[in-house]
């Protein structure tokens, strides 16, 4: 086998521009589809600890009482057992956030339009002011009372500036309609999709349209230091939770399953989905406590990342679908131009299966060569890309880590690249190697070019 190998790679050195051409064709296909793979595979970690950063946690806790007509209202009250749980599970207590949150109606200048509100204390949110980028408008300004921060595509659709007043309307927690005024002074960069998602309005005029107390609000976020660590620790908080006898809300194990991991918090099927329609199912007195995940609110960001993923597969087998007819046609060409070759080596007791193993081995070598090629300059692209610096102040920083592109290839992915790029050069070669293992000898030594 040894000097079969050795033979392969001889024969490989022959046509070292044969060989270069088909290797290279090798080392583009999977160049291309490693640079899509890593960037999908960082995709939604940026995008997720990004989030995480605006939305105020990676874990978070809401408290649902029912009201008297049984509706559920979302508020927390007595954060007390929630820290206790927190502490039990080993969660840092300087990394937990309350938040206020409310879908509302913006009004100016006789346009409207529909946003979800964030309440922060911009006097002494510490951590938004790290990782809140404004395109207009000064941070310190937003310590004002009345203070309401918008993106710039949303401030435009209703032509507001900053320091404009508008009206925002909301329903309080009980469900009564409500209407107050806030002071558009900031403008964070357009942030596509989420900038209905995300927009930070004073907490206490918030809590009052909401109609909680000053100490009362609605999530209680945590922030982890390593996103893998996000299904743990809510898994953790969660049996903290239930182990000191305060209330949740627990799903079967038919319908929990899958959904400790982001692939599980798709679309309406998401554990939010289905711990909200628990609390329209249910009665009880008092609050009771669900807990969930920045992956349940970014589950279309996973379709995408699915998509990405899928369409990467796809270039990859068409791309290998027409370097095969080059392998096959190639390898082709080498059995006419070997023919005495093959007959003299036949002749001197190669047998069959070593003839074609010989052929099988130089389209292995190629493969392989035009492969491990291929993931070395799709890494070096991803370590230059990586330094470059696009700042933290645009929407696109939102995929990005720090203002820096990343890429993150998961080995299962890679190693399946390789396999199917592997066997797809084996079964170009095969055909033609078979043939050439079964020329007779005599005929293949009379045989002239």
């Amino acid at each position: 086998m040894g000097t079969i190998a050795k033979t392969a790679l001889k024969n490989l050195n022959r046509q070292k521009k044969r060989s270069f051409l088909l290797g290279g064709a090798i080392a583009f296909g999977i160049m291309i589809v490693t640079l899509i793979n890593g960037f999908a595979g960082a995709f939604l970690g940026n995008i997720s600890s990004n989030l995480a950063g605006l939305f105020s946690g990676h874990v978070f806790v809401e408290g649902v009482e029912k009201s008297a007509s049984n509706k559920p209202i979302s508020v927390i009250r007595d954060d007390a057992p929630i820290l206790a749980a927190a502490a039990t599970a080993g969660l840092d207590s300087n990394t937990i956030l309350r938040r206020s949150g409310a879908d509302a109606t913006i009004v100016f200048s006789g346009k409207r339009t529909s946003q979800s509100l964030i309440s922060a204390d911009f006097a002494s949110d510490s951590y938004l002011a790290k990782h809140l980028s404004l395109k207009a408008g000064k941070y310190e300004d937003l310590s004002k009372p009345g203070s309401l921060v918008l993106s710039e595509k949303i401030a435009k659709k209703i032509k507001a500036e900053v320091g404009d007043k508008v009206l925002v309307q909301l329903k309080t927690i009980n469900g009564q309609n409500n209407v107050g005024e806030l002071t558009l002074r900031g403008l964070t960069y357009d942030m596509g999709i989420f900038s209905n998602m995300l927009a930070y309005a004073d907490k206490t005029v918030l809590n009052e349209l909401l109609a909680l107390g000053p100490n009362e609000y609605t999530m209680f976020g945590v922030l982890l230091g390593d996103l893998k660590e996000t299904e743990k620790a809510a898994t953790a908080l969660t049996a903290a939770l239930k182990a000191q006898g305060t209330p949740i809300f627990e799903l079967k194990s038919e319908e929990a399953k899958g959904s400790a991991g982001a692939s599980a918090t798709t679309g309406m099927g998401s554990r939010y989905a289905k711990l909200a329609k628990l609390a329209k199912q249910e009665s009880w007195a008092g609050t009771k406590y669900r807990v969930f995940t920045i992956n349940d609110m970014i589950s279309q960001i996973e379709e995408i990342v699915r998509v990405i993923n899928t369409v990467s597969l796809v270039i990859l087998v068409v791309l290998f679908l027409i370097i095969m007819i080059g392998i096959s046609n190639t390898f082709r060409m080498v059995m006419y131009e070997r023919i005495r070759e093959i007959g003299t080596i036949r002749s001197l007791g190669m047998q069959r299966p070593a003839v074609l193993r010989l052929f099988l081995l130089e389209a292995i070598f190629l493969a392989a060569g035009g492969a491990v090629a291929g993931f070395l300059v799709s890494g070096l692209i991803m370590l230059i890309l990586s330094l470059f610096d696009f700042g933290t102040g645009t929407f696109f920083s939102l995929f990005m880590k720090n203002g820096h592109l990343s890429f993150f290839v998961p080995p299962a992915t890679a190693i399946g690249n390789f396999l199917i790029v592997l066997a797809l050069s084996i079964l170009a070669a095969f055909f033609p190697a078979r043939r050439a293992s079964r020329l007779d000898p005599a005929v293949a030594l009379r045989t002239t070019k």
